[in-house]
């Protein structure tokens, strides 16, 4: 806590307010979480902090949290719409569909016809099948938003749970003549060109549209690895594998399909070692102890076979394959007993067995077919073998999600396509997140200076990759400022605590108070050169959220122009910030890389790239620089010179890179 109990009436909540929302967006949950803390205790009756929290929990995956606090601001507030909303995605992912249905008809009560809370409410009516109602929900959105490709999408899936091909395919055919690259669309076509007449060749060409799409999603892969396979491309299929799990290592179901796929070219060892890996995921995967045991009983290893079918037998008694393979390995063994009493013992499981009862057996554990008395034991083998060796495919791979309509409830940005954007300007910070190609750290002569003499409570560092911190970590820079604040209080401020304090500010997100005390470091030390480079990432930090929100500096209700104006205003105060620091310190490589961050952002494209020639020529191996010239060059068509800079920073470690020289090219 910044503060005690006993001065809590005197925070200034609107502005930690601000500040846990600042959090927020540069997704420091926990650090938000600590700010509306502040807010709650000072005014636990403001609704608000408690709808921020709740934001910040539902990011952090505590739904239940989330929809306590969504509730206390609803009890506080119930006309804050955006805390139905919240309360409601809570409960939705808390499997609670019918409460999140009845949150979204009280918000909607506020906001009608809005349509993402449209959308939602109809995702969750379909959890809950009550399709009648989602096709109601649905129907409304196509006629309030007959533009909005999602909503043909979602009510196309109500009819393929009933059925309905024909109209889930027109819905399907509408969304695309809205949206060619509606990936859910594609996904859905091909599910149904597979389940209604196994057309895979025609599932295989949209399943080749949605990795266009998407081309960083295992289980497209996967699906297409099916695709294939059902078309005799073992050798695509194994490519898709191998490359679906050079996306997620520990996909159990790309690791047992190829395992299979692995076992029919007669691969033992490759495919043993994929079973072993689906089995160190889950020891109770049955299919795999199946194969595993066909595996072992290849190579030899027939008391290994024996375990793993035994298994397969106790979990599945009767499953009459798992015992005319455990019979051929006691008579391989010579143990012509053990082989005679599980013979008959399959035999009469055969006999007993409810037809189809294991028939779905591919994707929810052990299958095999009906055998009769008559069967001989190797053919009922190869059989149950054949049933095994259907390759699943991923359930349901069309992704629907809720969507919001505060911006700052965000899904899982990992999920989410990569967007080329210029490389961030460079921070004076104590914290830095290297990679294996590079330190992310940069020289400034001055801050070596300071880190010599000690002056600071922590080291301080030059990188544009400051990572998000843990809650002990922030905890330890609140106890900085409430050092420096006591120290301030009983001796004579020097420009050098004044910097101190500000640098722990702008680790914690406050971005006003961080440039009030570097105008106060600069008041008592104007040739601080350091000091106008840090107030400028101050004032860069404000802007963005600013830029983001709207700036809160602009009247109630203001223009464009006046926007712009604002905005303009800000970019140019930063920029004669980077110039003064520039004026103190001509060679100070990293400021002529802001400024021509700066001045890109300015629309000053000839001027932006000027700088960053400068701050090249001071420093050549800037890989940084490189990349967002190279960027620069690109955008105003300059093709050859944008690649050459690109390559260059490709090779200094910047891997982004190498993506756009890709995209580029295709």
């Amino acid at each position: 806590m910044l503060v005690g109990t006993n001065v809590q009436a005197q925070v200034n909540t609107d502005q930690v307010v601000q500040i846990g929302r600042n959090a927020l967006y540069f997704e420091d949950y926990m650090l938000s979480i600590q700010y509306f803390n502040q807010a709650i205790a000072a005014k636990p009756y403001l609704a608000q902090p408690y709808f921020y929290r709740a934001i910040a929990k539902i990011n952090l995956e505590d739904y239940r949290g989330a929809e306590a606090d969504a509730t206390k601001a609803i009890e506080l507030n119930p006309f804050l719409t955006d805390a139905w909303e919240a309360r409601g995605v809570a409960r939705q992912n808390l499997g609670n569909n019918r409460e999140a249905v009845a949150d979204y008809d009280e918000a909607l009560k506020l906001l009608p016809h809005n349509r993402m809370l449209l959308f939602n409410k109809a995702l969750a009516q379909s959890e809950l099948k009550d399709y009648d109602a989602a096709e109601a929900t649905f129907d409304e959105l196509t006629n309030h938003y007959p533009g909005y490709d999602n909503a043909y999408l979602g009510r196309a899936r109500i009819h393929l749970e009933r059925t309905d091909t024909a109209a889930a395919l027109a819905d399907i055919d509408k969304a695309l003549s809205i949206n060619r690259n509606a990936l859910n669309a594609y996904i859905l076509r091909a599910d149904i060109a597979i389940n209604s007449h196994k057309d895979f060749e025609a599932a295989e060409k949209d399943i080749d549209t949605a990795i266009k799409l998407r081309p960083h999603t295992p289980g497209l892969y996967i699906n297409r690895a099916f695709l294939r396979y059902n078309q005799d491309n073992y050798k695509g299929a194994m490519a898709d594998y191998d490359y679906a799990l050079s996306l997620d290592p520990l996909n159990a179901t790309a690791l047992f399909n190829r395992g299979l796929l692995l076992t029919e070219v007669s691969a033992n060892d490759l495919a043993l070692e994929d079973f072993n890996r689906v089995l160190r995921l889950d020891p109770e995967d049955y299919r795999a102890l199946y194969n595993r045991a066909i595996i072992h009983e290849a190579k030899g290893n027939l008391s290994a076979a024996i375990d793993d079918i035994s298994k397969v037998h106790d979990r599945f008694p009767d499953f009459p394959g798992a015992l005319y393979l455990r019979s051929r390995l006691h008579r391989r063994r010579g143990d012509l007993k053990a082989a005679e009493r599980d013979y008959k013992s399959a035999t009469a499981a055969a006999k007993a067995l409810t037809p189809g009862k294991y028939d779905d057996y591919a994707s929810t554990g052990p299958s095999a077919p009906a055998n009769s008395a008559e069967t001989p034991v190797d053919a009922s083998d190869e059989a149950t073998a054949r049933r095994f060796a259907s390759l699943l495919t991923v359930d349901n791979t069309a992704d629907f999600r809720e969507e919001y309509n505060n911006s700052a409830i965000r899904g899982r940005v990992q999920d989410r396509n990569q967007t080329i954007e210029l490389e961030p300007i460079m921070m004076l910070s104590f914290y830095n997140s290297p990679t294996e190609l590079r330190s992310n750290t940069y020289y400034i002569k001055e801050v070596d200076e300071i880190n010599a003499t000690r002056a600071l409570r922590f080291v301080v560092l030059v990188t544009n990759a400051v990572p998000t911190l843990d809650e002990a970590t922030v905890e330890r820079h609140f106890r900085s400022i409430e050092y420096y604040n006591s120290y301030l209080a009983s001796h004579t401020p020097r420009a050098i605590d004044y910097f101190g304090r500000a640098l722990d500010f702008l680790t914690v997100r406050d971005y006003i108070s961080a440039e009030k005390d570097i105008d106060r470091a600069l008041a008592l030390t104007p040739d601080f050169a350091i000091g106008y480079l840090l107030r400028a990432q101050a004032r860069y930090g404000k802007y963005s959220i600013d830029n983001r929100n709207g700036s809160a500096d602009a009247p109630s209700g203001s223009d464009a122009a006046m926007r712009g104006s604002l905005k303009l205003k800000a970019l140019d105060d930063i920029a004669d910030d980077i110039d003064r620091a520039l004026r103190l310190s001509p060679e100070m490589a990293v400021a002529w890389f802001n400024k021509g961050n700066i001045l890109f952002e300015r629309n000053d494209p000839s001027g932006a790239v000027e700088a960053l020639s400068k701050a090249i020529e001071l420093k050549p191996d800037f890989g940084e620089a490189y990349y967002n010239r190279g960027y620069i060059k690109l955008h105003e068509g300059l093709r050859a010179e944008g690649i050459s800079d690109l390559s260059r920073a490709g090779e200094l470690g910047i891997i982004p890179a190498y993506n756009l020289i890709k995209r580029i090219d295709r």
